[in-house]
């Protein structure tokens, strides 16, 4: 017999969200192991005595955590999300007929928040992820990412004062005037544009975003993320957002001083780090050894290990031709650190028979190494050891693919907010809401898969080598 559902609403029920979220279930899961209470007297301070209470600080993170682990940026939606939502109603601590918080709320809140306390609550969720004994902390991985800021290049504008702007236009006008009267090309309409660049523009809706391009990808306004990742078992130890004009290692130092602020509380120390060719400099090597760190950087493609034909005489600093001919050294240059030069004779290039080959259009030879070339070479041979390839692999394994999910599913694409402070809560939020996931899902495998895992980290080469043997 066919059946038929006739629906009529009830004037009362007897209702419990608690009944109608499974067990399984991830917000009721991160109910029962994340305490938010140390945050009332974190935020006690950023409230009046008087006035219209405003949102529940716990409350407030919750919505915030449930808008990276649904994928969705936007404070409206996450409102909106957790008004349909039975689970998430259940997780932030409201019932089906309460009216929930306006999302302008999230927004202001965000503002009014220092980064102290989004820092505090990373350190919350990473310390029960160390408590677990999830994390070693002697390994770690480090990467970067473009995040697109929340501006378009439309609003990128020339950096000039009133005064250069006033002075600029009288040269122009003056130009056009001297032109016209002698009956000549305006040289001011054929000047060539100058190249865009973060020096000399900026956005007008995002100032501390910068332009950035990917090879194969067009320039946009990003914020560059950097996070560190812990080996043992792929929990983010440290996360932030940086400018994005400058180079990866020149934040190296920062990000070493981030990790030991978030783990040395727990007794753990970091010993080894791996990070690509992006990452070396002669600084950040240095910063390295003083921190008693190993670390297995690549070295960029300018290294050179060996001068193919060219010998080094470290007791007389130069370096001798095939020819025989002597390479002094002929000064200090700063360009990406300092260099030493070293310089050929005219009169010896003059003549020789491999000149073309050797000298191209050139006069002499001039061959540029770094002052810390020692460390280079130290890191050029650790790199081509057995160990250093594969940490190589255990990088690729573990950094890459964890900053594809922040980006893919935890709402790292794209900051919704504006400044590098905002945008610094924005990655700190993605990375507590990955390391609340990895939490919960922690103790699940079972000993087999354990050491499979533990040993497949162990192997000299990735697990394809040797299954093209089998």
């Amino acid at each position: 017999m066919q059946g038929k559902k006739q629906y009529q609403e009830k004037l009362f029920t007897n209702f419990q969200l608690s009944d109608r979220v499974p067990a399984d279930n991830m917000y009721r899961k991160l109910k029962e192991v994340l305490d938010l209470r140390f945050l009332y007297p974190a935020t006690a301070k950023y409230y009046g005595k008087e006035g219209q209470k405003s949102i529940d600080p716990v409350v407030f993170f919750k919505l915030l955590l449930v808008g990276y682990l649904e994928n969705q940026p936007s404070d409206r939606r996450i409102v909106h999300m957790a008004s349909m939502r039975l689970d998430i109603l259940y997780f932030i601590g409201y019932d089906i007929d309460e009216e929930l918080p306006w999302h302008s709320t999230l927004s202001r809140t965000r503002q009014l928040y220092d980064e102290d306390v989004f820092n505090e609550l990373f350190k919350q969720v990473l310390k029960q992820c160390i408590d677990k004994g999830m994390l070693t902390g002697k390994r770690q991985a480090i990467d970067s990412v473009y995040v697109k800021a929340n501006a378009a290049m439309d609003s990128v504008k020339d950096i000039l004062d009133d005064a250069e702007v006033f002075t600029s236009q009288l040269k122009d006008d003056e130009t056009k005037d001297d032109a016209d009267d002698r009956g000549m090309p305006n040289k001011a309409e054929n000047t060539k544009p100058q190249k865009r660049g973060n020096a000399n523009r900026a956005s007008t809706t995002d100032p501390d975003s910068r332009m950035s391009v990917k090879p194969g990808k067009i320039t946009r306004l990003n914020y560059l993320g950097q996070l560190s990742v812990d080996t043992s078992s792929y929990v983010i130890t440290s996360i932030g957002a940086f400018h994005a004009d400058k180079k990866d290692c020149q934040y190296l130092d920062t990000i070493l001083e981030k990790i030991d602020d978030n783990i040395k509380e727990h007794g753990l120390a970091v010993e080894e780090v791996i990070a690509d060719a992006n990452y070396s400099s002669s600084s950040a090597l240095e910063s390295l050894i003083s921190r008693g760190i190993t670390g297995y950087i690549p070295n960029t493609g300018t290294y050179k290990p060996e001068r193919e034909g060219f010998t080094y005489e470290r007791e007389n600093d130069r370096y001798l031709c095939p020819q025989g001919n002597v390479l002094k050294f002929a000064g200090y240059r700063e360009h990406h650190g300092i260099q030493k030069n070293y310089m050929s004779k005219r009169s010896d290039c003059k003549n020789c028979p491999i000149r073309t080959k050797c000298l191209g259009k050139s006069d002499y030879k001039n061959l540029v190494d770094s002052v810390k070339k020692p460390l280079f070479d130290e890191m050029h041979k650790r790199m081509n050891e057995v160990y250093g390839k594969r940490m190589m692999v255990i990088r690729k394994s573990t950094v890459e693919p964890i900053i594809g999910n922040l980006i893919e599913y935890l709402g790292m694409r794209k900051v919704n907010t504006i400044g590098i402070k905002l945008a610094n809560k924005c990655m700190i939020m993605a990375g507590i809401a990955y390391n609340l996931k990895k939490l919960i899902k922690y103790g699940k495998k079972g000993l087999r898969d354990a050491l499979l895992s533990l040993l497949i980290q162990r192997l000299p080469f990735p697990v394809q080598y040797y299954l093209r043997l089998i």
